[in-house]
């Protein structure tokens, strides 16, 4: 058997053959045949007889003839030619070929075709020189494959006594010794050229091949080959390096001899190998059977026909049906008819082409119940690579999608009201943005905030506020079209996506039906109740190119609606992009104005007697002015501290003002009047508040009833006795409240009288239309009656001309406050305009 690398692949043999046959008949004398079998340097000849091979002489056969007599010479080859000839078919493997070599002793085949005809021969030389020994030559050096006790014959022997000698010792070369140290070798192939040239008495030394090309037993046999290749040769000299002695001969034939034997201890060890690893199958088989016994997912063998050959336990335990119940039968028998024939046909089309097919699949158990599994179908294929059977392996995932579904909801959907949430209407933005921009259509955003939820969260309970959010989505999710989404960001606050605009006054007529919706009255715990909603619109691409950005603008827009009236809508503009920029940039500088206190200062407006003109007190204005915005107005960063949480260090920051001018004013030995702060709604509900203003009078030892207090009526309408309860306390400290702006919010007579309030300011907008509109006139002579009858003082604010002043003077006001009497100024002027002359008054009188 020949060794066969690893990477050559088992060629036939018709590939290493010799295709260029050399042929003679049976009666062509032996030196003849010889001599063309030396002209065409072939190692054998074939003896055809009327078209057919009776018989084959090689090099090797010269061996046998008498070369002293030369009539044996003239012998017809028919006599001396081996018979009959050992054949191979051309499409036999080279690995065939080699163990033939092996096992039959032979040298040479001769190669036929499908009708015995014959093609070629083949020789063990040729499996050396192409079967692609490399790996093995390179790992193997010379002395492990060399004949270590060559023939060495002396140069004066007889050519027709070599021939018997190479016969019996079964060499095909032999070394001679020429003398002097000179060596030369002698082969199979020269006896062929020698028996049609030389007589049988010829001395060796006259027909050996010189010089003799040498190796040395250190070298690698790849080396040897190459050496061979490279100057023709079949045999090489070993010849030891160190005292220059013929220690061996290596031909083709010693190195295909030692491939044989390095196959041999490889195919022991590969037999011994293959025992253990049957022994390692029988153990992983038993181990296998008794995992699939007990393995947790189903599994399911078929034949090639699909009918069922086992089943496990784990099938029966998913489906209700034994293997005594599906056996010999299809896995149909499960089919939950929820897939259509396409579904099959795809499914079985992939196993063809594939070898396996992984899916999902709905079945039904044995008790008709439905449920999902995982499911892979593998094919198992024979030796000959057809299909033999089909293994399935299946799990019941029906709990897995469902936690899944549980979970998804969970993570995309609103738990209160089922709608989505943040994180799936930007999903679904997303994808509207880049329909929209392929198709160069328009989408928009609309952000929604409730208003005045928190009354009813207050007034009714949370679970009133949740059963009103779930109403006030149903209302909204009517009025919308099929394909817009309606979120929940949390709180009273949505979002509606609406794509495919084919016009933008489309989404104008979208957020009308959305305010006629939540206008609509309510009712909760038998209350019937109306609420409004403020809407910020932008649009796609007008606005924003991005997800992010459009919500941005929208809140924006939502935020100016809320700021300029509630319960209704706003569209985004570039303006209030720039706007809210600047903002963004005032805010900023106000929080370091209110850390550092530069640029912040109080101005202080007289209310005066309105017949007397005497100073009765004063209201603080906060002002601001920055380096880069110049005068900002109350109007801008007031509003900006509310919205940005600077309110509150804002408030503390100018009450602590306040203090310290009134206590600068009783040091200079002036008398100041009382000074009135505008407290915010944050402010007014800080749990500290009556703490803060008491350190306060603490801290600047100042006298009871210096420092008053202005607020709003909407800041006490949500919690109105709570409201009465903290008034009551400041007026415990000798302030007076004053309810500012009043006749403009939401005026409430039937609490009014409850409240502890000292003052009532009307509202400049009354002012302005006396003598103008007779409806100002009436709702002041309202206000100040009612004023009048609560014992309440009235300050009319925004007075600004005589005719105001005297048109006044028929109704119950007390105070007047506006340009007319003095506008705000600074603490000096107040000081030099009012404190100082009223000092001065004074001490006039003690001394007159």
């Amino acid at each position: 058997m020949i060794h066969l690398d690893s990477s050559t692949p088992d060629l036939p043999v018709e590939r290493l053959m010799h295709s260029g046959l050399l042929s003679c008949s049976p009666d062509t004398p032996v030196h003849e045949a010889a001599e063309r079998m030396a002209h065409r340097r072939c190692s054998s000849v074939l003896i055809m007889d009327h078209g057919a091979a009776v018989g084959i002489w090689t090099e090797h056969d010269s061996l046998r003839l008498d070369f002293n007599d030369p009539d044996s010479l003239r012998t017809p080859i028919g006599d001396v030619m081996s018979s009959p000839v050992s054949s191979l078919h051309l499409n036999t493997p080279v690995s065939e070929v080699a163990r033939r070599f092996h096992e039959e002793q032979r040298r040479h085949f001769l190669v036929v075709d499908d009708n015995d005809q014959p093609r070629g021969i083949v020789s063990q030389t040729d499996i050396a020189l192409k079967q692609g020994l490399e790996l093995y030559l390179s790992l193997r050096e010379v002395h492990e494959a060399m004949d270590s006790q060559p023939l060495v014959l002396p140069g004066t022997m007889a050519l027709g006594q070599t021939a018997p000698l190479m016969l019996a010792q079964r060499q095909d070369a032999a070394v001679v010794d020429c003398g002097g140290g000179e060596f030369g070798i002698i082969t199979e192939r020269d006896m062929v050229r020698f028996a049609a040239r030389h007589p049988g008495d010829t001395p060796l030394s006259k027909l050996a091949s010189r010089p003799l090309l040498t190796i040395a037993p250190e070298d690698s046999l790849l080396r040897a080959r190459d050496m061979l290749l490279d100057h023709q040769l079949r045999h090489l000299a070993v010849q030891d390096k160190h005292n220059r002695q013929i220690t061996g001969l290596l031909g083709f034939r010693h190195i295909l001899e030692g491939a044989e034997q390095d196959y041999r201890l490889e195919l022991k060890q590969a037999l011994s190998q293959r025992d253990q690893a049957l022994s390692r199958s029988r153990l992983n088989l038993q181990l296998a059977e008794r995992v699939i016994e007990a393995s947790l997912e189903g599994v399911v063998i078929t034949d090639a026909r699909g009918h069922i050959e086992f089943v496990n336990p784990a099938f029966t335990h998913t489906t209700g049906y034994s293997l005594e119940e599906v056996l010999g039968k299809t896995p149909a028998i499960l089919s939950s008819g929820r897939h259509d024939a396409s579904f099959y046909d795809s499914m079985w089309k992939t196993l063809q082409q594939k070898g396996y097919w992984r899916g999902e699949i709905w079945n039904r158990r044995k008790s008709g119940q439905l449920y999902l599994e995982l499911l892979t179908i593998t094919a198992i294929h024979d030796s000959d690579g057809n299909t033999s059977n089909y293994a399935a392996l299946f799990s019941d995932i029906t709990h897995i999608r469902e936690n899944e579904d549980q979970i998804r909801k969970l993570a995309y959907y609103d738990a209160l009201t089922k709608l989505p949430n943040r994180r799936l209407l930007e999903d679904r933005l997303d994808l509207a943005i880049r329909h929209a921009h392929r198709h160069q259509q328009r989408l928009a955003v609309v952000f929604i905030d409730l208003d005045h939820f928190k009354r009813v969260n207050d007034s009714l309970g949370h679970a009133a506020g949740d059963e009103l959010l779930l109403d006030v989505s149903r209302r909204m999710n009517a009025r919308l079209r099929e394909d817009d989404t309606l979120a929940r960001l949390g709180g009273d606050e949505f979002i509606v996506l609406l794509p495919d605009l084919s016009e933008p006054d489309e989404v104008i007529r979208i957020a009308r039906r959305l305010l006629d919706a939540i206008a609509e009255p309510f009712r909760l715990k038998d209350q019937t109740f109306r609420i409004g909603c403020s809407l910020g619109v932008s649009l796609y691409p007008d606005d924003a190119a991005d997800a992010e950005q459009l919500l941005h603008h929208a809140d924006a827009a939502m935020y100016r609606a809320k700021q300029e009236g509630r319960n209704t809508f706003r569209l985004y503009s570039t303006h209030m992009d720039i706007r809210e920029h600047r903002w963004l940039a005032m805010e900023t500088a106000l929080r370091n104005a209110i850390d550092n206190g530069e640029g912040l200062s109080l101005h202080y407006q007289p209310l005066v007697d309105r017949d007397s003109q005497r100073l009765c007190s004063l209201e603080a204005l906060a002002r601001w002015y920055h380096p880069e915005f110049g005068q900002v107005s109350p109007g801008d960063f007031i509003p900006l501290a509310e919205r940005s949480g600077l309110i509150l260090p804002l408030s503390r920051y100018l009450m602590q003002q306040v203090a310290a001018r009134l206590r600068t004013w009783l040091d200079a030995g002036l008398t100041p009047v009382p000074v009135a702060v505008n407290l915010s709604a944050q402010q007014f509900w800080q749990q500290d508040l009556i703490e803060q203003i008491r350190a306060l009078y603490d801290e600047y030892q100042l006298p009871a009833g210096l420092i008053n207090f202005e607020l709003t009526e909407s800041m006490l309408l949500d919690k109105q006795q709570q409201a009465v309860r903290v008034l009551q306390q400041l007026r415990q400290l000798g302030c007076r409240v004053a309810m500012d702006d009043f006749g403009t919010g939401y005026s409430s007579l039937s609490y009014l009288h409850q409240l502890p309030i000292t003052t009532l300011k009307v509202d400049r907008s009354f002012i302005q239309q006396l003598g103008e509109n007779q409806g100002s006139e009436t709702i002041l002579a309202a206000i100040t009656g009612m004023a009048q009858g609560l014992k309440l003082t009235v300050v009319a604010e925004g007075v600004e001309t005589e005719e105001q002043l005297n048109t006044l003077r028929r109704y119950h006001v007390n105070l007047i406050q506006g340009y007319l009497t003095g506008r705000p100024m600074p603490a000096e002027q107040i000081t030099e305009r009012y404190l100082a002359v009223a000092r001065e008054s004074a001490t006039n009188n003690v001394l007159s």
